[in-house]
């Protein structure tokens, strides 16, 4: 039997821990800081095991990775380099859903060297993006074409009769994670020219598109040139990737930005002031000022603007006591979205994925397309836990059967894992339709 840890038992971990508790050869090891999250995944499985897990324990860590046949961490990206150096020493296979971290690239060589294969970006976005335009990418080469332009927008979203707060949005993973991807910069190419938007003007760039006939918002997502070279698409001229959003977000998390509250800044001692104190003590704004009308002028808007409304639905002007001794912006922000902008019993989350290309040929130019619209179940797994989570499983499966073997620090970008990966998704229910048009 093969044992499996999980790190982490979030919000994105059921469907992974159940698809892996369906092989009889599979022992799940789910590790997590509360542990009753873990043993009510586990659920009494006679092939699972709950774990507490002691990020500041080496010994411990040590222990945990020395057991495993391969790692699954589900935490925050802040972890994965520990991990990924321990996976390292003990010479096992190391998966995560998040981003490629320039440390965890530069193990490449000594992955290679030691056989062990770290394996990064295998969720949602990203993850299903790229499989599933690499798929297209490679085909289009095949048939002796040029992919040159690249459009790629995905977003994870209430569906729509659950759109019921003015922010237009509620959280199916990390808050933390969704406001801490707010402070990214991003670069884009747009017909051969790199665009550039630093972080304090990311949400100053939106614009709505249609897609699939829901009306949504888009902001750029990151560098989007690192993906020509790991695409493979020396010959693009537009490279655009791009998150997805009810319209509305960017005016918000823009203004939030603008005020600074995405900041880390430690602020202590403030257990039980109400919401209200401790944003002046944040903004710098005395107490002789109207709250709402100094921001109302920091933001240049009027104190009756709809954003001001937004701001304070989302309880900025409340006396509510706040419950913790100390805080950060982004955590103070974190606390307030969550007890407001939490899925009810019952509601649908949405993910939607969109590659758009442009692939010219000798005789013709096409324009292809392909659409993932993915619902929650209600009252059952999310569609962000699901498309996150069951790409990195189903490679868990291959690479622990043997039929992934690629030494090194890699995305999916590989056919011999992206296309069993797709398929399997598939067989599960999770599908991109593709459509090609002729242009000329």
């Amino acid at each position: 039997m093969k044992n499996v840890v999980i790190l982490g038992a979030g919000r994105v971990a059921k469907p992974m821990v159940d698809y892996l508790l369906k092989f009889p050869d599979y022992r799940v090891i789910l590790a997590s800081r509360t542990v009753s999250k873990a043993e009510k995944l586990i659920h009494h499985h006679s092939h699972a095991e709950a774990l507490p897990l002691d990020i500041q324990n080496e010994t411990e860590l040590d222990r945990l990775v020395e057991r495993a046949d391969l790692v699954v961490s589900l935490l925050p990206y802040t972890y994965h380099e520990k991990f990924a150096r321990l996976c390292l020493t003990h010479q096992k296979p190391f998966i995560t859903t998040s981003y490629l971290s320039e440390p965890i690239r530069q193990m490449d060589a000594k992955a290679r060297e030691r056989g062990v294969i770290i394996l990064m970006e295998i969720g949602l976005d990203p993850g299903i993006d790229h499989m599933s335009a690499k798929k297209i990418i490679d085909q289009v080469h095949a048939d002796g074409g040029k992919v040159v332009a690249f459009r790629s927008y995905c977003g994870g979203i209430p569906a729509p009769e659950a759109n019921t707060n003015p922010l237009g949005y509620k959280f199916s993973w990390s808050p933390r994670g969704v406001l801490m991807a707010g402070r990214n910069g991003a670069r884009f190419l747009e017909n051969g020219k790199i665009v550039e938007i630093p972080g304090e003007d990311l949400f100053h760039h939106h614009w709505n598109i249609q897609i699939d006939g829901f009306e949504l918002e888009v902001y750029t997502n990151r560098d989007s040139l690192t993906y020509i070279d790991l695409y493979q698409i020396p010959e693009v001229q537009t490279m655009f990737r791009g998150t997805l959003r009810y319209p509305g977000w960017s005016e918000v998390l823009g203004a939030l930005s603008q005020l600074g509250l995405l900041s880390e800044t430690k602020f202590e001692g403030v257990k039980q002031l109400p919401y209200a104190a401790i944003l002046r003590q944040m903004l710098g704004i005395p107490e002789s000022e109207d709250l709402k009308a100094a921001i109302a002028r920091r933001l240049k808007r009027t104190i009756d603007d709809p954003l001001l409304k937004k701001l304070e639905w989302l309880g900025f002007f409340e006396e509510t006591p706040f419950p913790d001794d100390s805080t950060t912006p982004i955590d103070f922000l974190t606390h307030l979205m969550l007890e407001r902008m939490q899925y009810e019993p019952g509601e649908r989350d949405l993910v939607v994925l969109f590659h758009d290309f442009r692939a010219e040929y000798p005789d013709r130019v096409e324009r292809i397309t392909s659409t993932l619209i993915e619902y929650g179940q209600p009252d059952g797994d999310t569609a962000m836990a699901r498309t996150v989570s069951l790409p990195a499983a189903i490679a868990a499966r291959l690479i622990l059967e043997g039929k992934f073997q690629h030494p090194g620090v890699h995305i999916p970008v590989l056919p011999d894992l992206y296309v069993p990966v797709l398929e399997e998704l598939e067989a599960l229910g999770i599908h991109c339709r593709e459509k090609r048009e002729v242009l000329s």
